[in-house]
């Protein structure tokens, strides 16, 4: 299995090739120029790994939500690159991918609160669980935008089974967030971002299960209403 993963979303621009067990990863913290960046970091990957476009298995992308423009980058560049080589694609939620690396960094971490700032002072957000019998961090709900006092979480995590971890740019950006919940989380990871690295990770199970899809659904999403229909354009 080779997937070729790449994310835009935030200031974190990342790239990463999963060639079996081996992940190779390159990632640049940016304002700004990301359009300029993603592509020659892909080929040099491709070129490392000395693996073609076309031999890959899929393209795996952030598809938000995060940055309007940085969401959207990323699912047109893995479109155009998909048509070209006639790949599939595979969507993986910018939120689950932080997730997954709060838990990479610490196995025993099972739950996880992903919080980003959205601006407009606004956070996406959304909960995580770590499967009883392991593996990948999955949805306990739909995510979500919305005011930082709007973040709860789910009932089921009420109790004792199991500590809540919490990771994202919303935490920062609003101090009252991490104020409100600071009685139900046991700890936040600070400096944290979406990355390749674990957007790759998460596009394994979907590519060995067939869970894929054409080129031209390499589509952005972004949850806010007013985008929430916007479309790629076709390259």
């Amino acid at each position: 299995m080779r997937i070729l993963a790449l994310d835009t979303a935030t200031e974190n621009c990342s790239v990463a090739l999963l060639i079996g067990g081996r992940l190779i990863a390159r990632e640049q913290l940016l304002e700004h120029g990301h359009a300029e960046h993603i592509l020659p970091m892909a080929d040099e990957l491709l070129r490392e790994a000395d693996v073609s476009l076309g031999a890959l298995s899929a393209i795996a992308f952030g598809r938000g939500p995060g940055s309007f423009t940085g969401v959207r980058l990323a699912a047109s560049v893995t479109q155009g690159l998909a048509f070209g080589a006639g790949l599939p694609v595979v969507p993986i939620s910018d939120l689950r991918a932080l997730a997954q690396r709060v838990m990479e960094l610490d196995a025993a971490v099972t739950r996880v609160l992903v919080c980003n700032d959205a601006r407009m002072h606004e956070v996406y957000w959304g909960c995580f669980e770590r499967p009883a019998s392991g593996g990948f961090a999955a949805a306990v709900q739909d995510e979500q935008v919305g005011k930082p006092a709007a973040v709860t979480l789910p009932g089921s995590w009420s109790g004792t089974h199991g500590a809540v971890h919490a990771a994202g740019s919303g935490f920062a950006a609003y101090p009252e967030l991490r104020s409100a919940l600071a009685a139900h989380l046991d700890r936040v990871h600070d400096g944290l971002l979406p990355r390749a690295a674990e957007i790759a990770r998460l596009a394994g199970p979907e590519v060995a299960s067939g869970r894929v899809l054409p080129a031209e659904q390499a589509l952005p999403v972004y949850l806010r209403d007013d985008v929430a229909h916007a479309t790629v354009g076709s390259h």
